[in-house]
């Protein structure tokens, strides 16, 4: 599956999730309503996957995760937050470069138009 096509999968089962749940609840119950729906369309899901910082060429498990890793190549992290400060961004930004991977979304489940909350993020190495 390409990328686009799965951020688009994302974003369309993440519109679903909210307008049915609207704002105002944790991030947990977004991410399993959302993890749920995406597996329903027939996606793999993975949720909470620990990252590792290489350092020195060493692993090293300092609690880093994922919130949300689908097809194995989009990063989703979700948020459900009044605002979404530029921190935020850093993070997925972080755990695109950490995990190698190009393509992240994050998601503000708590924007009263989800549209509003959603970021789609580039790691470009170049």
């Amino acid at each position: 599956m390409e990328l686009n096509d799965i951020t688009a999968e994302v974003v369309d089962g993440a519109m679903k999730v909210h307008s049915t749940l609207g704002p105002g609840l944790l991030e947990s119950a977004y991410q399993t309503c959302l993890a749920y729906e995406l597996r329903k369309r027939g996606l793999e899901v993975d949720v909470q996957v620990p990252l590792p910082l290489v350092y020195e060429g060493v692993y090293l498990e300092v609690g880093y995760r994922i919130d949300m890793l689908v097809e194995r190549q989009v990063i989703v992290e979700i948020k459900a937050v009044r605002a979404c400060p530029p921190v935020y961004e850093a993070q997925l930004l972080s755990h695109l470069r950490l995990s190698g991977r190009r393509i992240g979304l994050l998601i503000n489940f708590h924007a009263m138009h989800l549209k509003d909350g959603i970021k789609r993020m580039i790691n470009d190495p170049a």
